[in-house]
């Protein structure tokens, strides 16, 4: 935030007390993270609450984050190196902060772990585990980023699903994806075609459904998703496609006991660094 000078000389701390985004916040609090190192300036030294505002000054503080239910499913390494780290990401755990959740994320586990330098390469969608990459070094980044922006890279996702025959065959699903900011939902819509996925029965099981095997070659938000309940499978337990679960949308806190049954199943590619062709695979069962 940016202190701004009122009409009348005014300090520091009763400026703060002014900010819209620290109503409710009292005299003692914004001592309390002063005094806590919580509340610095630019250099990141202690503000004095007591000086004047006199110009315009910007303000680092810390807000306590709104509690997030815990995602109670452990994220094991598949592999680290000094470059990479390859986790199997559980269902219900976001990838990186975003919205209500920010201490339940990926990113955050692996910080606290490994040090702020780790940064996602790519991201699954919150409901949905696997495969996921993260790089250890910011010089690492772009180099595993480009290999993702240049569709470079080989992914391979498992779905459950209704058993339909028709597809042991395989079917390619291609068409136009489009999805609003503050939609749930993404939508198919005329156009150019941006989503492209294969999908194929690979198994039925004992109980009539089907596990299906799916090859993305784009990577359009909720596109397997979109595509599964497209050709008449939707997958097991998701809440939006083909029609929004709103109690489960709705609700305050996730049902763990059922996960939407799609896996980031593996990942392939040749290392930017060395050549070498990788693959990493997930542990999960769906």
């Amino acid at each position: 935030m940016v202190l701004r000078a009122g009409d009348a000389p005014t300090t520091v701390a009763e400026t703060l007390l002014r900010a819209p985004v620290l109503a409710g916040w009292t005299l003692d609090d914004v001592m309390r993270r002063a005094q806590a190192g919580e509340i610095v300036d630019v250099d990141g030294a202690p503000i004095d609450l007591d000086a004047p505002v006199v110009r315009p000054a910007p303000v680092y503080l810390y807000r306590d984050l709104p509690f997030e239910p815990p995602v109670p499913f452990d994220m094991p390494v598949r592999h680290i190196d000094d470059r990479l780290i390859v986790v199997d990401k559980p269902h219900f755990l976001a990838t990186m902060p975003r919205g209500a959740h920010v201490t339940q994320t990926a990113l955050v586990r692996l910080r606290r772990e490994f040090g702020d330098d780790v940064a996602p390469v790519h991201r699954l969608d919150r409901l949905t585990a696997g495969v996921l990459l993260f790089t250890r070094r910011p010089d690492a980044r772009a180099a595993y980023q480009d290999l993702f922006a240049q569709r470079r890279v080989r992914k391979e996702y498992r779905a459950l699903a209704p058993a339909d025959p028709a597809l042991a065959d395989g079917v390619r699903v291609e068409n136009r994806i489009e999805k609003d900011s503050g939609d749930l939902r993404a939508r198919v819509v005329d156009g150019e075609v941006n989503a492209v996925s294969d999908i194929a029965l690979d198994s039925v099981r004992a109980d009539g459904l089907g596990v299906y095997r799916l090859l993305p070659a784009t990577g359009r938000t909720h596109q397997l998703r979109l595509h599964m309940a497209g050709v008449g499978v939707p997958i097991v337990d998701d809440p939006l496609y083909p029609e929004v679960d709103r109690e489960r949308v709705d609700a305050a806190v996730d049902d763990f006991s059922r996960p939407l049954k799609l896996l980031a199943y593996a990942i392939e590619f040749d290392d930017p660094y060395t050549g070498v062709s990788r693959r990493f695979v997930s542990d999960s069962t769906l």
